[in-house]
């Protein structure tokens, strides 16, 4: 375990010249092999927008929406935090200026200031530093790495910075700043370019922080000269510049990093001893993700397509990162593919191209844009006996196309869609309906973790049943908690209870307001629809399936599976999406 001689220790990740340079997984790649030194470490993510959360937010502009536990919406950063660390984050984890201001407007009006002027500074300030102390010192952690979002000049995050600042001083040596900078290599020269990073430094001297870190991005490693110019120039020391050029996976970065000793020099810098590193688990997947001997092609039937593959491998983040991991651990290759809803809705003959593919994911979603042709796509794969794996709305439009063309049902749809459907095979929940009535839209669907119960006999059972026979407690990670396998299943060594060994329950993630209607499970269940996972009270319907006579993979969850999937702890439901796409790859 660490020795730490002073008290609780900060890091902070700042950003310069540009944004999207890689904070966030600088952030995760930190906790990771600061956690790999036995180190307890919490991430924490400050965004400088004034939304309360990142639910309202549409995920073309700004990307996924990651749900904690605690069902906060949160920025898609929060996702790499717990992949990389393996365990559950708190909502403590996560700050806006939004919640802040908020949360100091709110005091106001409650005489919580007892009349005083309330301003920027200190009052707001004052909120920012009590909630990054809280988070840090309140959960057992030894280190707490801090991501302040945007760059550096950003008028919008000066006062994160200024709260930083302001616990440096308090505590000098216990705090560290670490800036990610990205340094150009233009074509026309050939030459790596330090100037714009050398601005940046200056420009976060004038906040009152000097960096104590640089992390060099860039297309290429950072030589031995540029090293040396960035510390005469930055005042940083030469050991301190590290180098991250681009990798192609960023389960990369953390060993890439640990090339220049950064582990040891932040220990050092800190004055912290701990126990050697040890990342071979971590090794031994990022190993994977390039060494996999064949491949297996993955549709992915969605909206968010028409803005380019940037802001859609952003929209789906989680699903595509929790293909990979499963496709890690059965040693293949990913070849995932982005498929137009809405052309399958134009030209409904053109769903024959699905046959090419080797499974057929249709991922959560809002709104009628290409539902018709999501619809389309998923009675294909059925018919044609292709695996599928809907999630959320994918569960949804499975559970109208099964009503519509198996169960006799030809006016089935979701209100959501259709208000005044003949069949309203898909609900809005009674609480959601008021909710949207009063225009309560923010932060305020069936969000965060909810328990299931897994009946015997199907798919689901199977799956996470394979799950519990691991060793849960040595695959939880590096800090022994909750990893994917010590939270997905709140019993994983067996049933819920001895009364009924036919029940498993497990934990996992929504975010929603519409549900299967009650009304027509029977009618659906009778046409051989089965629905394997329902809430513990048994109204809510949460896992939809066929059985394996009558389709190789056909599975759908109410909730969000690939928000639990972690490099380290792959999610059971993609294993066995992936299992079975790979087996129907062979029969092609």
């Amino acid at each position: 375990m660490a020795e730490n001689a002073g008290g609780h220790k900060y890091i902070f990740v700042v950003g310069g010249v540009m944004s999207g340079v890689g904070k966030g997984i600088l952030t995760s790649s930190l906790g990771k092999i600061l956690s790999a030194r036995g180190i307890k470490v919490n991430l924490m993510k400050i965004d400088p927008y004034l939304n309360v959360d990142a639910g309202t937010m549409n995920p073309t502009e700004h990307g996924e929406v990651f749900v904690l536990d605690s069902g906060l919406e949160t920025d898609q950063d929060m996702g790499n935090y717990e992949r990389f660390l393996n365990r559950d984050l708190g909502p403590e984890d996560y700050m806006t200026s939004g919640m802040v201001y908020r949360s100091v407007i709110d005091r106001e009006r409650n005489l919580g200031y007892g009349g005083k002027c309330v301003e920027a500074v200190p009052h707001v300030r004052d909120e920012i530093l009590e909630r990054i102390t809280r988070a840090g010192e309140s959960g057992g952690t030894d280190v707490t790495v801090v991501e302040i979002g945007g760059t550096i000049g950003d008028f919008s995050n000066a006062l994160f910075i200024d709260a930083a600042r302001v616990i440096k001083m308090r505590r000098p040596h216990d705090v560290l700043f670490v800036m990610v900078s990205y340094l150009p290599v233009p074509g026309t020269l050939g030459e790596m370019k330090t100037k714009p990073t050398q601005n940046a430094v200056r420009e976060l001297n004038g906040y009152g922080v000097q960096p104590d870190f640089i992390v060099a991005r860039s297309t290429h490693p950072l030589d031995q000269r540029r090293k040396e110019k960035l510390a005469i120039q930055c005042n940083v020391e030469p050991d301190h510049i590290i180098s991250a050029p681009d990798v192609d996976s960023i389960y990369d970065v953390p060993l890439n990093v640990e090339k220049d000793g950064l582990s040891g020099l932040v220990l050092k810098a800190l004055g912290m001893e701990a126990v050697s590193s040890d990342l071979k688990e971590w090794e031994a997947m990022a190993a994977h993700a390039h060494n996999g001997t064949r491949s297996v092609k993955i549709g992915i039937v969605g909206k968010y397509f028409d803005t380019g593959d940037f802001v859609l491998s952003d929209a789906y983040l989680s699903v595509i990162e929790a293909i990979k991991f499963s496709a890690f651990t059965a040693a293949v290759k990913p070849d995932i593919h982005w498929l137009n809803a809405k052309d399958y809705e134009k030209d409904p003959a053109k769903v024959s191209e699905l046959a090419q593919y080797d499974g057929i994911i249709v991922p959560g979603g809002f709104g009628e844009t290409g539902i018709e042709g999501k619809i389309n796509a998923i009675q294909y794969v059925r018919e044609h006996k292709i695996p599928y794996f809907g999630l959320c709305y994918g569960m949804q439009l499975m559970t109208v196309e099964y009503a519509r063309n198996v169960a006799g049902i030809p006016g089935a749809h979701t209100t959501e869609i259709k208000e005044d459907a003949a069949d309203p095979v898909i609900l809005i929940l009674p609480e959601q309906k008021e909710k949207l009535a009063r225009k309560d839209y923010g932060g305020s669907m069936r969000l965060g973790a909810y328990p299931c119960d897994v009946q015997s006999g199907t798919v689901a059972y199977a799956a996470y049943a394979e799950m519990g026979k691991t060793d849960v407690d040595a695959r939880r990670g590096d800090s022994g908690e909750g990893g994917v396998h010590g939270s997905t299943m709140t019993e994983a060594q067996g049933p819920r209870n001895e009364a009924d060994a036919s029940v498993l329950r497990i934990s996992e993630r929504h975010r929603h307001r519409y549900e299967v209607n009650p009304d027509y499970v029977e009618r659906l269940r009778a046409a051989g629809l089965v629905f394997s996972g329902t809430s513990p009270d048994g109204t809510l319907c949460e896992i939809a399936e066929l059985p394996r006579a009558a389709h190789p993979f056909m599975l759908g969850t109410q909730f969000h599976p690939e928000l639990k999937a972690r490099p380290l702890s792959p999610h059971p439901l993609f294993d066995e999406f992936l299992k079975a796409s790979l087996d129907h790859s062979h029969t092609q």
